[in-house]
């Protein structure tokens, strides 16, 4: 296994030496008072490179973490090991009304739709894939390759890393040497890393906002403030340095701004008379009721209709400012009534109060990591003001324009919530101007266009 180990690590070089930057002669890298020697990352789905639905190998390879490494290795950086995927078809999980499911990550490709329009769409890259073989490139363990540099474990919340038994855990069961045992901070600790990066929090609310609030609850205060403060008690007692960023705002991620609220186009007016005659009696008893919530619909854009179990007739229009998540089906909108005649379920939508519990919950989150990145003398990633930036303003780094929006923005996934390559590039672009500031070092920054963007067919 050590040959396959250095045929692996000699392949990541030469994939990373075409991203590296040439450094003009009067550049001189340095370390500051930082050692990059022992580099870690730590954290979910974001740091271990998951993207496009699915834990893949190429994007393993442009993973932030990696993208780092290449360039701590100009101020004595050392090598960078991951539990790579066997292909580059990947592995994504989907928990659903069946029970667990597999499949491979999304491409884009031609899609159509009920009414018969073809579009372009994310699309699985082997829709017929076999589970059992899907399963099995997951389950596979690649322990023996390790230890490994990268402990990015999809799917984790914060508290996650302090437990053991994360073996139910198939992306952590596939790294760990006993899965039912070994305990992720741990794992980090005893490679006594001389520098780390975190990023950790962001599932401890997108559990419960994915689901539309319907399952699943957001991780408390406190509980991650503990939590918190335990990881980076533990990763300092070995003196690690490191980099800390904070968690973005949901309302700069695909994933629940793509679909719009008023998604509901009718351009032939006998429907619209059609629809309003059907609610007459509910309207008569909303009015009754001494609401104003009448449901109503007219030519052109209209909200859709949603189910509302607070109200006693059950629905009403969604509001402007309510989120209508990516993982509604599209074809139910077009073909099968969602929306006007049947309301759209919880599952699919963020209520005010629910969005309010969310950022309620990543404001203090925020609070928490910038209180301990001074507390423990870490470089703080605002991740969460960049985000909010690009998704007020497009920016260009290297000719290339990046803002927020779905695909053609360039910053995320074919998900909608994972970052893709250029995206990871930009998030380790923030992570050298924050450690290069907090420790007065002067790594060589990243170059975005070296980063590959999406293949379109």
């Amino acid at each position: 296994m050590k040959l396959n180990k250095s045929i692996l690590y000699i392949l990541s070089l030469t994939v990373l030496a075409s991203c590296q930057p040439e450094l003009s002669e009067d550049f001189e890298p340095s370390a500051g008072n930082a050692d990059f020697s022992k580099y870690i990352a730590l954290g979910n789905s974001l740091t271990a490179g998951f993207t496009d639905g699915a834990l893949y190998k190429s994007a393993q390879e442009y993973s932030f973490g990696n993208i780092l490494a290449a360039q701590f290795s100009y101020v004595g950086g050392g090598t960078f090991n991951q539990p790579l995927m066997p292909t580059d078809e990947g592995v994504g999980i989907d928990i659903g009304p069946q029970g667990l499911s597999f499949a491979t990550k999304y491409i884009l490709g031609f899609k159509t739709d009920c009414l018969g329009e073809t579009s372009l769409a994310p699309v699985p890259a082997d829709p017929d894939a076999s589970q059992d073989v899907l399963m099995q490139r997951l389950m596979t363990s690649v322990a023996i390759d390790g230890p490994f540099n990268n402990l990015g474990v999809p799917g984790i919340k914060s508290y996650h890393m302090l437990n053991p038994g994360l073996g139910l855990n198939p992306y952590f069961a596939r790294m760990a040497q006993n899965p039912a045992s070994d305990i992720l901070i741990q794992m980090a600790v005893e490679q006594q890393p001389s520098f780390f990066s975190l990023w950790i929090g962001n599932n401890d609310v997108l559990g419960y906002a994915i689901t539309g609030g319907t399952s699943d609850s957001i991780t408390s205060d406190q509980t991650f403030s503990f939590v918190l403060n335990e990881i980076l008690t533990n990763l300092a007692a070995g003196q690690a340095k490191g980099a800390i960023a904070n968690i973005p705002n949901i309302k700069v991620i695909p994933f629940f701004t793509t679909v719009p609220y008023n998604a509901i186009v009718l351009s032939d007016q006998a429907q619209v008379n059609a629809l309003n005659a059907a609610y007459h009696d509910l309207n008569q008893m909303i009015k009754q009721q001494g609401s104003t919530d009448t449901i109503a619909f007219k030519q052109g854009a209209n909200a859709m209709l949603i189910a509302d179990a607070s109200l006693p007739w059950g629905l009403r229009h969604i509001k402007a400012s309510e989120l209508v998540l990516l993982s509604i089906p599209q074809d139910s909108l077009k073909c099968a009534g969602w929306g006007t005649m049947s309301p759209v379920g919880d599952q699919f939508i963020l209520s005010e109060e629910e969005i309010g519990r969310i950022n309620a919950a990543v404001t203090a989150y925020n609070q928490t990591i910038a209180q301990m990145a001074n507390d423990y003398d870490l470089a703080l990633v605002d991740i969460h003001s960049e985000l909010n930036y690009y998704n007020e303003h497009t920016v260009y780094h290297d000719g290339i324009a990046f803002n927020t929006n779905f695909i053609t923005g360039n910053l995320f996934g074919l998900d909608g919530i994972h970052l893709s390559p250029r995206g990871n590039a930009l998030v380790a672009m923030h992570f050298i101007y924050a450690i290069n500031h907090q420790f007065r070092a002067n790594i060589p920054q990243v170059t975005i266009a070296a980063y590959p963007g999406y293949d379109f067919p």
